[in-house]
């Protein structure tokens, strides 16, 4: 990814040199680095080495067309916004285009503010996708583990520890979290990674059954048993078994899974000895397990033995910065999946998410992105668009209405941090005797203080997020937040 300061790139691929000095001439006052293509043929050729951020793409040239045009483009450079540029007549075609992932159409000839407009949103949007791709190729993690605040970042880095381990991982957190995510990004980055990763619900089942599942049983064993079934302990050897919802296991169910956990083997229902098994145990609730021992409802040696590391999954709530992040990946994804792509989101829907509590986190916050994407009647989504407890700002009947955190307390650049950014500043200003206005909120001062950082830095990203004692990933979620992904 590009650092601060650098040009936004884009790639314009029209017929008409009339056309393509036009746009260029606009794009390059307003601060673009332009780059020219007279037919869709040789932009695909210089697509390798151009690495646009956006492309504005014509509908009607010789050769390939532009419908055709925007597939190859779009295989080539999964992700890269293309807006398409169509005469008056064939605005019909450029609605298809977006149908198939175009972003956005301008009409020729596009007026000037209109053309800024809509490539400065598709800039938006190709820097929220490529810092999603730059998170997962960073660290490896899932596609579906998205967040750069302080409390993500700590638990992509117990996962990057305790993963090539072969220690048993105890994963914490509310429903709809992400447990099952953790427990497949152990999985990944493990040694264990080209094995099997077995999954069983620990609540799913009652305590009969659920022991046949981990453990399996052979023929005969109970009316019924007319074959050998291998548990889920046996079909995970080599790999990882997650025990999730383990809170919901029985007392009596939860002596045998010792045995077992302690062992490395099981006894199958019905068999006449014992059967070694090769797993790695990643374990998962939504319970307080050490409330859970002192209330006599989970045995205490089973805890100690579960908790040999332990991953705490924030809720949403206390993470509210990843929202514009989880937005976009979940809205790609959504995307795709419903066969409709939004454009544009408003600040004030951003704003409404981002008051809700969230009872249900991250499952929560899917469902209603769904359903504000299926009703929308635009290609852009809107506060009515949202579910009305989302809207209200409360919680779903009969749930319990829960705090969301302080903006303070939201990964804010500390005190000293800003103090440390703008020491010369300070001093300049003190010996001057003027002094200048100072900040207005919380928010002020913390945007004031990474403009002074990376102006002592020289723009550089790293240096900067170093100076301030924040990861650089956070840097650039904070640099977003405040518009300064480029410079004014």
């Amino acid at each position: 990814m590009r650092e601060y300061g650098e040009a936004r790139r884009v790639l314009v691929v029209d017929d008409e040199p009339a056309l393509r000095l036009l746009v260029g001439a606009v794009l390059r006052d307003a601060g673009w680095h332009v780059m020219e293509a007279e037919s869709a043929e040789d932009a695909l050729g210089m697509l390798p080495d151009a690495g646009p951020d956006v492309v504005l793409l014509d509908m009607r040239m010789p050769g390939m067309d532009g419908l055709e045009a925007l597939g190859a483009i779009r295989a080539a450079v999964p992700g890269v916004p293309v807006v398409m540029l169509t005469a008056y007549g064939t605005v019909g075609s450029a609605v298809d285009a977006m149908k198939k992932g175009a972003f956005d159409y301008l009409t020729k000839p596009a007026d000037n503010e209109e053309l800024k407009a809509v490539l400065d949103k598709a800039w938006d949007y190709s820097r929220l996708v490529a810092e999603n791709r730059e998170l997962r190729q960073e660290t490896g993690i899932s596609e579906g583990f998205i967040g750069q605040t302080p409390q993500m970042e700590r638990v992509r880095d117990l996962i990057t520890q305790t993963g090539p381990t072969e220690a048993t991982v105890l994963v914490m957190g509310e429903s709809g979290t992400g447990k099952e995510l953790v427990a497949a990004a152990l999985h990944d980055v493990s040694a264990r990674a080209k094995g099997p990763l077995i999954k069983v619900n620990c609540a799913a089942l009652p305590g009969d059954l659920l022991e046949s599942e981990l453990f399996g049983y052979v023929k005969g064993a109970f009316t019924g048993a007319t074959r050998d079934k291998p548990g889920r302990f046996q079909l995970a050897s080599g790999g990882t078994l997650l025990l999730d919802e383990i809170g919901e296991m029985p007392l009596e169910l939860q002596a045998k899974l010792l045995r077992a956990l302690q062992e490395r083997i099981v006894e199958p229902l019905g068999a006449v000895g014992a059967v070694p098994v090769d797993v790695r145990i990643v374990a998962a609730t939504n319970r307080d397990l050490a409330a859970e021992v002192a209330a006599g409802r989970f045995r205490e040696d089973l805890y100690y033995r579960l908790n040999v590391l332990e991953i705490r999954i924030p809720p949403l709530r206390e993470r509210m910065d990843d929202m514009p992040l989880l937005v976009a990946h979940l809205l790609e994804k959504l995307g795709r999946k419903n066969r409709k792509q939004m454009r544009e989101v408003s600040p004030r829907f951003l704003e409404v998410l981002s008051h809700y509590a969230w009872p249900g986190n991250v499952r929560e916050l899917e469902n209603a992105l769904e359903r504000a994407l299926v009703l929308s009647r635009t290609d852009s989504l809107r506060e009515e668009d949202l579910p009305p407890q989302v809207r209200a700002g409360g919680t779903p009947e009969g749930m319990q209405p829960v705090a969301a955190p302080s903006p303070a307390t939201r990964g804010v650049v500390s005190t000293a941090a800003m103090d440390a950014a703008q020491p010369a500043a300070r001093s300049a200003d003190d010996a001057s005797g003027l002094g200048r206005p100072g900040p207005t909120s919380l928010d002020d001062a913390e945007k004031q203080a990474l403009v002074e950082a990376l102006e002592a830095h020289g723009g550089h990203r790293q240096k900067t997020a170093d100076a301030l004692g924040i990861s650089r990933r956070t840097l650039q979620y904070k640099l977003r937040k405040y518009g300064l992904t480029r410079r004014a």
